[in-house]
C-alpha cells in the first residue's frame, strides 16, 4: 500500500465508525433520507448525499438539507424527521441487516487485543441492534452515538468523547496517540485527526487516494486486512 506511518508507543485502543465500516447499509440511509426530505418537499440525489451530506449525523443531514432547500429547520422539525426515519430503519433492519466481511470476526480478533469502541452518527438503538445481530456487544466498551455529540463529523468531538469513555474504565492511561480509528468517510477520517488519533480508511465508501488526501495514516481495501498483527506492525516500531 506504500504507507509508512508509525507510532513508537504502539496502540492501547481501537475504535470503529460503524456504518460504511462494520454495516453496509450507507444506501439504506441514504434511501431513507430521500425519501423524508421528499415528503417536506426536499430533492436530495445520491450525488448530493456522498459529497455533501454523508459525513453527518442525522440531525446535522437534515439540518443541512433544509437549509440548502431553503426551509426552516426548528429543533422540533429534525426531532420528527430523525423519528420518522428511525421508525423506518427498524423496518429494514428487521428485514435484514448487510454486514461487511469480516465485520464480526474484525471487532471479535481486536477485542481480544485492546479495548474497543464505536463512534458513530447512527442512533444508539441502531449500533445496539447492529452488534447484537453480529454478536459482538459485548465485545465493545464503550459506544459514542449521535445522541451524545452536538457536533457532527468532521467535528472530533465524536472522538474526543471516545477516548473520555475509554479513559473512564481500566484504560485511564490513554492518549489521543494512543487510539487508532477506522473510518470510511472523508468526514470521519479528518473527526478522527482533528482529535489527535491514528485513522486507517476502508475503501468502501471512497477511493483509497481520497482517504489518503483526507488525512489517513493507511488504507485498507477491507476490514479483513485489519488484524492484531497488521495493527502492531503497521502502528508499532
Amino acid at each position: 500500500m506504500g504507507d509508512t506511518m508509525g507510532a513508537s508507543m504502539g496502540i492501547g485502543a481501537v475504535i470503529f465508525d460503524f456504518n460504511g465500516v462494520l454495516v453496509d447499509d450507507e444506501s439504506v440511509h441514504f434511501a431513507l433520507f430521500r425519501d423524508v426530505l421528499a415528503q417536506e418537499g426536499v430533492m436530495i440525489t445520491e450525488r448530493d448525499y456522498h459529497e455533501r451530506y454523508l459525513g453527518y449525523d442525522d440531525r446535522g443531514c437534515f439540518e443541512a438539507a433544509l437549509l440548502d432547500a431553503g426551509q426552516p429547520a426548528p429543533k422540533a422539525r429534525l426531532d420528527e424527521l430523525i423519528a420518522r426515519k428511525a421508525r423506518r430503519y427498524v423496518v429494514v433492519a428487521e428485514a435484514g441487516l448487510r454486514f461487511f466481511p469480516a465485520a464480526a470476526e474484525t471487532v471479535r480478533a481486536v477485542a481480544a487485543r485492546w479495548p474497543v469502541a464505536i463512534c458513530s452518527g447512527a442512533l444508539r438503538s441502531e449500533i445496539e441492534y447492529a452488534l447484537r445481530r453480529m454478536g459482538c456487544l459485548e465485545q465493545v466498551s464503550a459506544i459514542i452515538s449521535a445522541e451524545d455529540t452536538d457536533r457532527c463529523k468532521p467535528d472530533p468531538e465524536g472522538y474526543r468523547l471516545a477516548l473520555a469513555a475509554l479513559r473512564s474504565g481500566p484504560s485511564a492511561h490513554l492518549s489521543s496517540r494512543d487510539c487508532l480509528v477506522i473510518e470510511d468517510s472523508l468526514a470521519g477520517i479528518a473527526s478522527a485527526k482533528g482529535a489527535g488519533m491514528w485513522a486507517v480508511g476502508v475503501a468502501t465508501t471512497y477511493h483509497a487516494d481520497q482517504l489518503r488526501e483526507a488525512g489517513a495514516d493507511a488504507v485498507v481495501g477491507g476490514l479483513a486486512a485489519i488484524t492484531p498483527g497488521w495493527i502492531e506492525r503497521r502502528f508499532s516500531m
